[in-house]
């Protein structure tokens, strides 16, 4: 796995209970010893969307056919969530590198709130 890569997993519900299985932006690897995957939430519903902070992506962008996502989506950049490699169940496509940047200004300058 990389930083930019779309993946499958049973995506932690807020709860710690047992999500269903959904692609997840891989944000970024920790550094040290354990290479813990931060994860972005991806969802097709619009209506979870938080307009000017989620990122979109559509069937027009340019690197939607390297997504390997089916329909428009959504990265919920509110929903992170931090897992071991070894629980991915697949690497679905990934993203291009301007949109990762994109993506980790916009959380690190929400972060600097």
């Amino acid at each position: 796995m990389t930083p930019g890569d779309i993946v499958l997993i049973r995506f932690p519900q807020t709860d710690l209970q047992a999500g269903k299985l959904r692609p997840a932006l891989v944000v970024a690897i920790a550094p040290g010893r354990h290479t813990d995957l931060l994860l972005a939430l991806i969802t097709s519903r619009t209506y979870q969307a938080i307009p000017k902070f989620d990122e979109i992506i559509t069937p027009t962008d340019s690197d939607y056919a390297t997504t390997g996502l089916k329909t428009r989506s959504f990265i919920r950049l509110a929903r992170l969530t931090s897992v071991d490699p070894s629980i991915i169940n697949a690497r679905l496509g990934h993203i291009s590198p301007e949109r990762l940047r994109q993506i980790r200004k916009r959380l690190a300058d929400w972060l600097k709130k």
